[in-house]
């Protein structure tokens, strides 16, 4: 049978012997061409099925299944054998359909970690003691990292400047990386008859709780500068000061950081919040849009999950602060005139232009930094809003919807166990339950 020429040009023919029969042979042969037809006329395509064709038939194999041959053309995957890991996640992150900031947190997990991990070895072949062996890899650079930070020697500290150890949560999203990508290659038929093996393992991922700045905390904190937990969370009172700050020192971004602390939006909810999602009068604002910064751009885009997508009701203070800052933005646009550029967002910078998602975090950073306010993240505002929520008695599926979370699992994991009041009214409750057992006398 002919066969398409080489990647080099070369005439070349299908030649198989040692048939049993005619029709043996003849069934071959229509195999063969059936296989070619697959490709169409798609002359690389073509050229690696010849190349498959000519394998198969070298090594006295039967001729590739063409079922299995037509979802590998279809996938772009490699035709002859199952890819490995590297060759597997090179294809699937050239095809995956994600957003770019995704794209490049799995494109960074493929080139830092998977791929020189991982990579050597037969896709339908990972199994679970591969991925554990990987993590505990991870562990010892992890280890390497802190000795050499902490060495004497400033040639290896210098080695190491910069470098970070990765953490339990970018270890779970690795595996979730992986997790994702060979759950595809199934969906896809390029591999088939195996459990996905980065299911059956645990990576621990234990989620900080938020802690409460207390005055006693505070005090500590002021005497060692060591602060108790990587997620702090303010006081209602502490809060107010911080935004009563803002409002005389931080005027163009108060209102924005009112919102956050006040319904808990995240960041790029508020800077992306749309000017016609906002309605005052309704004391309401719905959240179907967020600001995103990639690769020194910013991009518009709607929030990852459908909970994401939710209408916030709004306090009577919050709508003031909202309709004095819409009334100060007007004024700005006069002045711009011609040169106002139409965003659509609610919240700009005097000049009309966008928040930089990040320049907000580092104005909130500069803005503590001056002050004596206990350190926070700009994220925390968000946590500030679920606990005082809760700690006034607002039912945790009304906290859950306002912070767009898809279950009140989160909620209540994350924030109750701050909630003090509830754990002292529990205690009364039962002190009151023994008191009244007591005997009279």
């Amino acid at each position: 049978m002919e066969l398409p020429p080489t990647g080099e040009g070369r005439r070349r023919q299908l030649r198989r012997s040692g048939l049993a029969d005619r029709a043996g042979a003849v069934r071959e042969l229509e195999h063969a061409r059936a296989a070619l037809t697959l490709a169409g006329r798609d002359r690389v395509a073509r050229t690696q099925v010849a190349d498959l064709l000519q394998t198969t038939v070298r090594c006295a194999l039967p001729l590739p299944a063409l079922d299995d041959l037509r979802s590998r053309l279809r996938t772009g995957s490699p035709l002859i054998g199952v890819p490995t890991v590297a060759e597997w996640l090179t294809t699937w992150i050239a095809r995956v359909k994600v957003d770019p900031v995704t794209a490049r947190t799995y494109q960074s997990h493929l080139q830092a970690h998977l791929i020189p991990h991982l990579g050597d070895i037969v896709l339908d072949r990972l199994r679970p003691h591969h991925i554990e062996q990987f993590v505990e890899q991870i562990e010892v650079r992890n280890q390497d990292i802190r000795d050499a930070h902490a060495s004497p020697d400033a040639a290896v500290r210098a080695a190491v400047r910069g470098v970070r150890p990765t953490g339990p949560a970018t270890i779970a999203r690795i595996r979730s990386t992986l997790r994702k990508a060979f759950n595809d290659a199934l969906a896809k038929e390029i591999i088939a008859g195996v459990v996905n093996p980065a299911s059956l393992i645990k990576t621990p991922n234990p989620r900080p709780k938020p802690v409460v700045w207390e005055p006693e905390r505070i005090a500590r904190w002021r005497a060692t500068g060591r602060i108790p937990s990587p997620v702090m969370v303010w006081t209602p009172q502490t809060t107010r000061e911080f935004l009563n700050h803002t409002s005389e020192h931080a005027a163009d971004l108060h209102p924005l950081l009112h919102l956050m602390a006040y319904r808990g939006l995240r960041r790029g909810e508020a800077c992306g919040l749309l000017t016609a999602e906002v309605r005052l009068e309704c004391s309401e604002v719905s959240i179907v849009n967020q600001l995103s910064a990639y690769g020194g751009r910013q991009r518009q885009k709607a929030p990852k999950s459908t909970a994401g997508i939710r209408d916030v009701v709004l306090d009577s203070e919050t709508v003031a602060v909202l309709r004095a800052y819409r009334a100060r933005r007007a004024a700005w646009q006069l002045q711009a005139g011609r040169d106002w550029p139409d965003t659509g967002l609610y919240f700009v910078r005097r000049n009309g232009k966008a928040w930089n998602p990040s320049s907000v975090s580092q104005a909130f950073r500069r803005l503590i930094a001056r002050t004596r306010f206990p350190p926070i993240r700009l994220h925390d505002l968000r946590h500030v809003a679920a606990t005082v929520a809760l700690a006034a008695g607002v039912d945790i599926k009304v906290v859950s919807e306002q912070l767009g979370h898809s279950t009140t699992t989160l909620t209540r994991d994350t924030y109750q166990s701050v909630v003090k009041h509830l754990h002292h009214d529990a205690a009364d409750a039962v002190a009151r339950a023994f008191s009244s057992t007591r005997p009279s006398t």
